[in-house]
């Protein structure tokens, strides 16, 4: 199983990449990915998450091939 994760911004520079290619078996959900691609780091509270460029929550089933993109929250103002 090949799933690619991407980091944008603020979460890029706290984990200090800005993706990573998972290649391993048992990864069911997005929050999983996150969870392996972060070696367990807590995700940040109202984390954006993306499977296939489409917002999802971490419940989103990822399959082989899927890209998972995580964004902080946005604000304007």
């Amino acid at each position: 199983m090949s799933i690619t994760v991407k980091f944008f911004a603020s979460l890029r520079e706290s984990i200090g990449r800005a993706d990573c290619q998972l290649t391993a078996d048992g990864i069911a959900t997005a929050a999983e990915a996150w969870a392996v691609a972060t070696g367990g780091r807590e995700r940040p509270a109202n984390t954006l998450i993306a499977v296939n460029m489409e917002y999802a929550d971490g419940e989103q089933a990822v399959k082989d091939g899927d890209e998972v993109a995580f964004f902080p929250p946005v604000s304007g103002g």
